[in-house]
């Protein structure tokens, strides 16, 4: 959560970025979304333009919310949570603020850094006048001391309790498991039921739980702003189904048109043995599914849906899981998914942004450049370079990608396995595999900033352009810079493969635009 970008100049935390045009007048009520490159975050900032709200969006990386369709509409205010003076500054003037982050993953002291930003946010908020805070945090379970909850959980009822006591009125949200399109719930319910027909799991498959629907859980953060002043209290929100998990990964087979699943829980499978089974067949690292494991020991189920008589529930709502499960699979196919939940960093991914100065940071940068001319337009070799990844692979050697993913998950990374967002389009911020999208530049570049466990920091450019004689050229551009020895060996090690790696890569991604133009 702490922000790597140095102070002063026009990009200093705290900073705003105003888009043309989207200054609103003064009578629209203020909402501040923190969190709002996060899953939950980029979709609740529309919904709330939408409901009539001038909204201001707090993110360490504003680049990450540059090509959001909702950009224009907002105030992008560049800050980090933990530190007093960006919180001061992005509270200036809001009527509502919603607490949507949390130091998931980050390590062992994730804890301390939830309490401390929570600590900061409810005092600024005081200080502040705000109206009302929002939260949305994790169901516990009735009866079981904090101590015995999973630390996931443990940190999100404390982040709750420091809000609650803030003096500002609150709204705590608790939900257990969020089915949406891209959401991490989803996700390792969808990977773990389509690739195993027959599985061996964890006990936690038979513990309880009752799952929302996206949809739902935007609806309420949005009606709770609008709850009498004299309201401070935590929530429950659920669906109307309550089942085991079991039970929920043979629904998804169903709706899903599968073959129903032969599960066999075993009592075996700690939580860390756990997390590591799912790493490996879905692309949820092991950072974030161990934590998920854990929450699922307990059983998380509402008691009681007190939020209705503020925030009524229309017709069909809220959503049955059914119905929830088989609108996030049509928003995969018709690739509507408007965020995932590998939209936000990696914890303890590198963020640095690519050097412009080849002797960065005092160290050495590795290169590894390729040049292709090629027989097609410009336009068919982007929308090769634009669709690199996912289903359409990375261009060569897709066993050696394959084990390099599978190695990177072996050792707590991402893998592989995120895929991408949309299947013909990137915006800045989008993961794709073990990647992240740096800067897109449509037409032009695409430039790629990997998230894998590395001794060092690596990008991968891809440029779309032109010779002195009008010919299209493909231009591809690897850098790696080390971080101390390992790192030195690292490139060593794995610069006899360039030539067979990138320079295939290079070669059928301009075959792949050729073939594209001459079948038009």
């Amino acid at each position: 959560m702490a922000d790597t970008a140095a102070h002063g100049g026009p990009d200093h935390p705290g900073a705003r970025r105003q888009a043309p045009g989207a200054r609103t007048p003064p009578t629209r009520p203020l909402a501040l979304v923190t969190g709002a490159t996060g899953y939950i975050g980029g979709r609740l900032v529309p919904e709330l333009l939408d409901a009539g709200y001038a909204v201001r969006a707090l993110a360490r990386t504003p680049q990450k919310l540059r090509d959001h369709p909702w950009a224009g509409r907002t105030e992008i205010y560049r800050g980090d949570i933990t530190d007093v003076a960006s919180v001061r500054g992005a509270l200036d003037g809001v009527d509502t603020a919603y607490y949507l982050v949390h130091a998931l993953g980050t390590g062992a002291t994730f804890e301390e850094t939830d309490r401390r930003a929570a600590r900061i946010f409810a005092d600024e908020a005081r200080a502040a006048g705000i109206r009302r805070l929002v939260y949305l945090g994790g169901l516990t379970p009735p009866g079981v001391p904090r101590d015995r909850l999973s630390p996931h959980l443990r940190s999100r009822a404390e982040v709750a309790d420091l809000l609650l006591a803030s003096g500002v009125p609150t709204a705590v949200l608790r939900a257990a498991v969020i089915i949406g399109s891209g959401s991490v719930s989803f996700e390792m319910l969808r990977y773990l039921t389509e690739r195993l027909p027959v599985m061996i799991t964890p006990s936690w498959v038979s513990t309880r739980i009752q799952p929302i629907a996206v949809r739902d859980v935007l609806r309420y953060l949005v009606g709770s702003a609008t709850l009498p002043d004299d309201v401070s209290r935590a929530f429950d929100i659920g669906g109307p189904d309550v089942l085991t998990y079991r039970d929920m990964m043979q629904r998804y087979a169903r709706v899903a048109g599968l073959a129903r699943r032969f599960i066999v829980p075993v009592p075996v499978l700690t939580p860390g043995l756990s997390s590591h089974w799912v790493g490996l067949v879905t692309p949820v690292p092991g950072s974030l599914a161990r934590p998920l494991a854990e929450s699922l020991r307990h059983e998380v189920v509402c008691r009681e849906h007190d939020l209705a008589r503020y925030v009524p529930d229309p017709p069909g709502h809220p959503l049955p899981l059914d119905d929830a499960l088989a609108l996030a699979l049509r928003r995969i196919r018709e690739a509507k998914v408007a965020t995932r939940w590998s939209n936000a960093a990696v914890p303890g991914a590198p963020a640095e942004p690519l050097p412009t100065d080849p002797d960065w940071a005092g160290g050495s940068l590795y290169t590894d450049r390729r040049r292709r001319l090629v027989d097609a337009g410009p336009e068919a070799l982007w929308n090769v370079v634009e669709g690199i990844g996912g289903e359409h692979g990375w261009y060569s050697f897709p066993a050696a990608w394959a084990v390099r993913g599978l190695l990177d998950r072996l050792v707590g990374g991402v893998g592989l396995r995120r895929g991408r967002r949309d299947a013909a389009r990137l915006r800045a911020g989008d993961s794709l595999d073990f990647w992240r999208v740096e800067e897109i530049v449509p037409g032009r570049l695409l430039r790629l900033r990997a998230e894998m466990r590395l001794p060092g920091l690596a990008w991968l450019e891809l440029t779309v352009g032109r010779d002195a004689r009008g010919r299209t050229v493909y231009g591809q551009r690897a850098l790696f810079h080390p971080h101390g020895l390992a790192g030195h060996a690292y490139w060593r090690a794995v610069a006899p493969f360039h030539a067979a790696v990138f320079g295939g890569m290079a070669r059928n991604i301009a075959h792949a635009a050729e073939k594209s133009q001459a079948a038009r």
